[in-house]
């Protein structure tokens, strides 16, 4: 494999762990939950339920990306081609 099919492998791997929905629910998750968790420390009320809400959410959105991480999106193989840019024949 030459250095331009890996690089152009390593870029299609990155856009599509970038488009994978997981990344954008624990991203959404996370950013909900730091809201939640400022707004609940910030405001003085004696029932803490957006700490605890703000705190789940964080949690829950870091175990999403873990799972981008830890599991990701398997591309499929490229059709092989020629050197006159058709696809090989089997």
């Amino acid at each position: 494999m030459s250095k331009e099919t890996s690089k152009v492998d390593s870029t299609n791997r990155k856009v599509a762990r970038a488009m994978d929905i997981r990344t954008a629910i624990g991203g959404l998750l996370a950013i909900y939950g730091i809201i939640l968790t400022i707004a609940g420390l910030v405001m003085d009320a004696d029932a803490r339920a957006n700490v605890w809400a703000g705190i789940c959410l964080l949690v829950a959105g870091a175990a999403f990306l873990v799972w981008v991480k830890a599991r990701p999106t398997k591309l499929p193989e490229a059709a092989q081609t020629t050197d006159a840019g058709q696809p090989e024949k089997s």
